[in-house]
């Protein structure tokens, strides 16, 4: 389980003073909050029968939810810098409205490359709406009711994605109307155009030294991600054919390009998607790489065990999402516990916690070559509990760390580079997973395995990417402690 982590707009100064919003201006700012990170949860479930329902392939589905990320995680910048100039309200009703009718599209998506369009354009707008939802909590608030405000945050996200799970398996599960896992998205519509009419009782703000927004940059960025993903989620299915690798030289083009434009608009003076100053700072760069991978085994994992889950061992829905529960479970514990432990035993605690969830996917591996039909589902429950809590052990107060390392005039640049590198990291790992999980059980068919066995093999396959990245990101973390323990003597 991981959810989003507050972007760059937050720390940035407002024209608005300090209010006492009405709970039900409160209300739709956290409804704004769960129903993005329910988006995400959700699909997680009902993959397996958008699959079926649009003869969608490994790489269809596997863009479904890159695109979304890869979307989210580019614009998330510009997202929040729009809101500083143009009113975060304002933001905030955009990026509702918007959710909710690209959230229709994905419900009525005829085909798997519509529904991959549909979802990068619903990333597109959750990042118009996701930064104005961390802002507004900030600046419409005062101290103590700040503290309020983000705590009912924290727990408003770690319930939506807990019933992304459950209460979406159990939507897909009934089939309301008939619809199937359209249903999931749409009934995004009439609860975000209800809450974007009612968010006129939400305080307006903007910052008064709002930054530019980068375009180009921007531009740039998507592009060259988007041209590395294809071919890394295509290139399986299709025998790795020419335009695979011109598709990743132009990638690397395109990024080069990103590089110099923004080492450009820093020297004149402007304002950059990335201001690429903040690797000057080593442990900065050490732990952006830390975000990268340790984000990267996330949904990568979701999605391999809801196939492994429902396409193999022949759960419903609604039963892989209750499984996997306990999970989002132990997920909150260690989210919670997180910062005592922290403050008791140092910063080696974050990389311990990497090494848990590394050792609670090496047990779900061993535990799922074993089962081999729905009765020896439950045996997945202990390593799942395990896995939860070292990834909230673990990534919970990665963040802090990481930005921790950078000057507080920097902070809001750090941490909005930060977050898009959580987006991007889950979209590449479903890339590189991918490669794995479609060669193992491409290999396998008519081998006269059980559809359980074959996809329990499938999933070991490429879980050895989650474990080795999560091991590596140990290590640095590692690193990382020992360079802010030397700067702080």
């Amino acid at each position: 389980m991981t959810v989003h982590r507050p972007p760059s707009n937050i720390a940035s100064a407002s024209t608005a003073t300090t209010t006492h919003p009405s709970a039900l201006a409160l209300g739709i700012l956290l409804l704004g909050g769960f129903i993005t990170v329910f988006d995400l949860f959700v699909v997680n479930v009902a993959i397996p029968s958008m699959q079926a329902d649009l003869g969608a392939s490994f790489a269809d589905i596997g863009f479904v939810i890159a695109g979304y990320e890869v979307a989210f995680g580019v614009l998330l910048i510009g997202g929040g810098r729009l809101g500083d100039r143009h009113g975060r309200r304002r933001l905030f009703v955009l990026g509702m409205a918007g959710f909710a009718v690209t959230s229709f599209l994905c419900g009525i998506a005829p085909d798997a490359t519509s529904l991959i369009v549909a979802r990068l354009l619903q990333g597109a707008t959750g990042a118009l709406l996701f930064p104005q939802v961390y802002a507004l909590l900030r600046v419409l608030y005062d101290e103590a009711g700040r503290r309020r405000a983000f705590g009912r945050l924290g727990m408003t996200l770690g319930l939506a994605a807990i019933a992304g799970q459950v209460v979406g398996g159990l939507i897909v599960e009934s089939d309301l109307f008939g619809l199937g896992w359209r249903i999931v998205f749409l009934i995004n519509l009439p609860i975000g155009l209800a809450a974007a009419w009612s968010a006129r009782v939400i305080p307006e703000s903007r910052a008064a030294d709002a930054l530019r927004v980068d375009w180009v940059g921007i531009g740039l960025a998507a592009a060259g991600l988007l041209l590395l993903l294809l071919p890394l989620l295509e290139g399986p299915r299709l025998g790795w054919s020419a335009w695979t690798w011109i598709s990743i030289v132009a990638s690397v083009v395109l990024l080069a390009l990103f590089l110099g434009w923004e080492r450009r608009i820093a020297g004149r003076g402007g304002d950059p998607a990335v201001d690429l100053a903040l690797f000057r700072n080593v442990a900065f760069s050490i732990g952006a790489v830390v975000v990268l991978l340790i984000y990267s085994t996330a949904t990568s994992l979701f999605l391999c065990f809801a196939l492994l889950t429902q396409s193999g061992i022949g759960l419903s829905p609604f039963e892989a999402g209750a499984l996997f529960a306990p999970a989002s479970v132990g997920f909150i514990a260690a989210s919670l516990l997180a910062p005592w432990l922290v403050a008791r035993f140092g910063n080696s605690t974050i990389a311990a916690g990497a090494l848990i969830y590394a050792a609670g996917i090496c047990w779900l591996i061993a535990i799922a070559a074993g089962v081999d039909g729905r009765a020896g589902a439950l045996a997945l429950l202990p390593p799942l509990v395990i896995f939860g809590f070292g990834q909230g052990l673990s990534m919970t107060p990665l963040l802090n760390l990481v930005i921790g390392s950078i000057a507080e005039r920097h902070a809001g640049m750090a941490a909005g580079f930060i977050s898009t590198m959580q987006q991007v990291g889950g979209a590449f790992g479903v890339s590189v997973v991918g490669i794995f999980f479609v060669r193992i059980l491409d290999r396998q068919a008519g081998a006269g395995l059980s559809e359980a066995q074959r996809y329990a093999d499938a999933f070991s396959g490429a879980m050895i990417y989650n474990v080795a990245a999560i091991l590596v990101a140990a290590a640095l973390i590692a690193v990382l402690v020992r360079i802010r323990r030397a700067g702080e003597k």
